[in-house]
């Protein structure tokens, strides 16, 4: 059995496309049910299955997938301390491994974009294929294997560090730009004042990243941006998602996270994007 922790957009759309795949899977979360009908909206197809559905209780030995907002790390980690299969965090952010210290742990650089589209509907489009490393554990092989579909794929690298710090440079504009401005991500490709905006971002951001030991250039960040924000032209970011729905948000495990590691490093702009972010969100919560 596959456990994924967090039924959003992600952990939905991942359920079903592993159940077409033929694993076993199980959704995790805190509302007790017996399953959850899915429909996935593919650019060429769409997918739908009754997902079974559980809670921490009911977790197992087989690899447990985490797609909850990075901010329930603390308390998930604590629930999982006993578990021992190994643990995926398919988030995103920076320092968001360091709650888990008894599993086996890997991390995944999320390319792909999922969003709802009504009751029990997600929209769902691939970017890339999406790396998988180790952060502590022999078993990459066998995970990516076993998780890896026709529809969301992954694949294993050697090191994951870099790529972790480029996807969160990357989120850092998008989940500060795009919520900020209220539009879709597919801004930076269409209007060039708000890739100039991710532009100065991204030259702060990588910056701290070479600090930190990962000499990233800043022409392959903004690659990766304009690429993502193509091939995800009409989808919006979760963090706005997050915003519109009163939710919390994952900015503190980006934008906070670059400033707080920026130490004397000049990071106006992505410490002024992130605070409004955050104040947005905090303005916006329902609960």
């Amino acid at each position: 059995m596959i456990y994924i922790i967090g039924a959003g957009a992600i952990g939905q759309a991942l359920a079903v496309m592993l159940h077409y795949a033929g694993k076993e899977v199980m959704l995790i979360r805190r509302t007790p049910a017996r399953s959850l009908p899915i429909t996935v909206q593919l650019p060429a197809e769409n997918l739908e299955a009754n997902i079974l559905v559980g809670t921490l209780a009911d977790i197992g030995h087989g690899p447990v997938l985490i797609t909850a907002k990075s901010f329930a790390n603390a308390a998930i980690a604590v629930k999982l301390r006993d578990v021992k299969a190994p643990v995926v965090l398919l988030q995103n952010g920076l320092g968001i491994e360091a709650p888990f210290s008894n599993q086996s742990l890997y991390r995944c650089v999320l390319l792909v974009t999922s969003q709802f589209d009504g009751e029990g509907v997600v929209r769902f489009k691939p970017v890339s294929a999406c790396p998988v490393g180790t952060i502590r554990g022999n078993q990459l092989d066998e995970l990516v294997k076993t998780l890896d579909n026709p529809w969301f794929r992954f694949e294993a690298v050697s090191d994951i560090h870099p790529l972790v710090w480029k996807k969160a440079i990357v989120n850092c504009v998008f989940n500060s730009v795009c919520p900020l401005l209220e539009t879709d991500n597919g801004i930076f490709h269409r209007n060039a004042q708000a890739l100039a905006i991710a532009r100065r971002m991204i030259d702060e951001c990588a910056a701290v990243a070479a600090a930190q030991g990962f000499s990233l250039t800043v022409q392959e960040i903004e690659d990766s941006l304009l690429h993502i924000s193509r091939l995800s032209d009409g989808q919006f970011i979760s963090t706005l998602q997050d915003i519109r729905e009163g939710r919390p948000t994952e900015i503190d495990t980006l934008n906070a996270e670059i400033v707080r590691l920026a130490g004397k490093l000049p990071v106006s702009e992505t410490r002024l994007l992130g605070e409004l972010t955050a104040i947005k969100s905090k303005l916006n919560l329902t609960t």
